[in-house]
């Protein structure tokens, strides 16, 4: 056989890089130049970039796994400490700041995984059917038919199924930051100077204000009448209903009974599709106990009890917008290459958006998360930014100065010695949170943040939980959980406080079961797989690097010339396998085939690695 050119091998790569990548919902990748070394002419010439799956930005998984453990945190200590749960109507808690979190995340995914769309058609295709499994499964985990913790039953009557939730809000902003990212952003405009930078997402800038400016017309524009709802009580053996009439009949009101927001969900959804248990009913008008869930007042106005739903449709429309934010971090960090570049110009965005946000509060425009009105859109966005900052300035700076070298013999195993060479493939993001000394404190939400839809599904929406439960001796009530919360309480003399740390053993357990997924590199997610989620599987599963792992370890530490520029097995087998796709790779069911039989062609094409030091310097 013959061997390669660089235009083959280039042509050979490239194309099963494409074939395989798909764009994860919270993943990205990088491009990573490739570099050819010949023996013996001592020259080395640049291959054309290639979109090669490279290692996770390791800030984004800990900043996701943070906004799940919050999650958690939040849902579960809101009874004990009610500072920490959402705010009952007007104002923002800790927790007020979870669901922009995560919505923030998913923009700043989405700006990296679309950074080019050679193909619009397919990659809507994809955006469209992974919108629709998010907003299914949303449908499956909140909307009635998991009963949650202390409830041994399950099911739903479909004439209340709750349409709208948490996943069915993020597949909507999901939805419209994609589509923009895909049609609405000119991928062909070079950005070399601030005009190129306008010219090539103003657009998209354009439809983001068209969304706030809907949002505001119909929050302040549209009229609300007056309105009557259903309330069902329980006398005895018998149920009686009392219609409760709420008096409205103006335009711009924020206040819970008479605003916009639940005006339009009763319209299209209608009262028994909606949250049954709102937050203003924790609000001093509606709750003895406010800021938390009480008996009603001798003098509460009827709309306590009236539904409302707090991802309701319009709402979820400003939502949206907070998936724009973290679009354009995404298209920092996808158009500027430097570290201090990009904690720079976050930094100035952050810091902008919450002096807005700010700025509209003291012009009247309240913070509400129930309402996402635009100043509580603002100053969440603005934190989301500062948080993201500070991590990947922690966690996320580059570390530069590793190189792969592989030995190549030419194409399928041949061994001539005219075709010797040797392949380079830096790694050009390798997080600090990957790094020894800071990888024990932040690893277990680095976890969490790689697997964020199972601990999601499993811990926030109480699935495991009541499973467990369902496992008692004698009484529902003498169940594993139960018990181990009251063992707390019971050892720290205080039912807040052993809540506090039940629920603290509850995040590093998923923590750790996060991690377990993946040193399996077991990774769950809707749609295809995506390229970064691919690369650690491929470490994990494939027989040639997984059961040769600590024998190739020993080998390779012979030839580390720079042994401090490697912290952990992690990063030098991601390399390892790198450079194994590089060499064996091929396209279709053959070249998948050949390399299976790669042992049985000849002993090794991958004949030598080693790991030298180069002085790239940060472009």
């Amino acid at each position: 056989m013959g061997k390669l050119t660089r235009e083959e091998f280039c042509e050979e790569m490239s194309s099963e890089v494409a074939e395989e990548e798909g764009g994860p919902l919270l993943g990205h990748d990088h491009d990573s130049s490739i570099l050819i070394v010949h023996q013996n002419e001592d020259t080395i010439f640049p291959l054309p970039s290639l979109s090669v799956p490279n290692q996770r930005l390791a800030s984004l998984d800990v900043f996701r796994g943070l906004t799940v453990a919050l999650m958690i945190l939040v849902d579960n200590v809101g009874r004990a400490f009610p500072s920490l749960n959402h705010s009952p109507w007007f104002g923002v808690t800790l927790a007020d700041f979870v669901m922009p979190f995560f919505l923030f995340v998913v923009g700043l995914s989405i700006g990296l995984v679309f950074k080019k769309v050679p193909r619009k058609s397919n990659a809507t295709k994809k955006v469209v059917f992974r919108t629709i499994k998010l907003f299914l499964l949303g449908l499956l985990l909140q909307g009635g038919y998991f009963h949650g913790r202390g409830k041994l039953t399950y099911g739903v009557d479909l004439s209340k199924i709750r349409w709208l939730g948490v996943l069915q809000r993020i597949s909507i902003g999901y939805f419209l930051a994609s589509i923009s990212e895909i049609w609405l952003v000119n991928h062909n405009i070079l950005v070399d100077s601030p005009t190129a930078f306008v010219r090539k997402y103003f657009i998209q800038w354009i439809f983001s204000i068209l969304l706030c400016s809907v949002y505001l017309c119909l929050l302040y524009g549209l009229y609300v009448p007056n309105w009557k709802f259903e309330q069902s009580n329980f006398l005895w053996s018998s149920r009686l209903s009392i219609i409760q009439n709420v008096h409205c009949g103006v335009r711009g009101s924020l206040k819970p009974p008479c605003n916009a927001v639940g005006f339009i969900d009763r319209l299209i959804l209608g009262e028994d599709h909606m949250y049954q248990r709102p937050m203003y009913r924790r609000t001093e008008e509606c709750s003895v106990n406010s800021p938390d869930y009480g008996p009603l007042p001798p003098d509460s106005p009827g709309w306590c009890l009236a539904p409302f739903d707090p991802e309701g449709i319009l709402s979820s429309l400003m939502a949206a917008i907070t998936c724009f934010m973290g679009l354009q971090y995404g298209h920092i960090i996808v158009l500027l290459q430097g570290h201090k570049q990009r904690i720079l110009f976050w930094s100035v965005f952050s810091f902008c958006l919450l002096l807005v946000g700010y700025i509209m509060e003291i012009l009247g425009i309240p913070l509400s998360k129930a309402l996402y009105t635009l100043s509580y859109m603002f100053i969440t966005a603005g934190a989301s930014g500062l948080v993201l900052t500070a991590m990947y300035y922690i966690f996320g700076e580059p570390q530069f100065g590793i190189t792969y070298l592989v030995h190549l013999y030419g194409q399928h195993g041949a061994k001539t010695t005219e075709s010797k060479a040797w392949l380079l493939i830096p790694l050009e993001e390798v997080g600090k949170v990957d790094m020894e000394q800071l990888k024990k404190p932040t690893i277990l939400l680095q976890w969490m943040g790689m697997n964020a839809l199972v601990v999601y599904a499993l811990a926030a929406c109480d699935i495991f939980p009541a499973v467990i439960q369902g496992f008692y001796w004698r009484s529902p009530e003498n169940n594993l959980v139960d018990a181990s919360e009251a063992l707390m309480q019971t050892i720290l003399h205080s039912e807040k406080w052993g809540t506090m740390a039940f629920v603290i053993v509850e995040i590093l357990f998923w923590g750790l079961f996060a991690g377990f997924l993946h040193k399996k590199g077991i990774y769950i997610k809707l749609g295809p797989g995506g390229s970064s989620s691919y690369a650690w599987s491929q470490i994990r599963k494939n027989k040639f690097w997984g059961k040769k792992m600590s024998s190739e370890k020993g080998n390779a530490d012979a030839s580390v010339q720079s042994s401090s520029s490697i912290e952990n097995v992690e990063k030098w087998h991601f390399g390892r396998a790198l450079a194994y796709r590089a060499v064996y790779s091929s396209n279709g069911s053959q070249g998948r085939k050949a390399r299976g039989n790669t042992a049985k062609i000849s002993p090794s094409r991958l004949s030598k690695v080693s790991v030298a030091a180069d002085n790239t310097q940060d472009s």
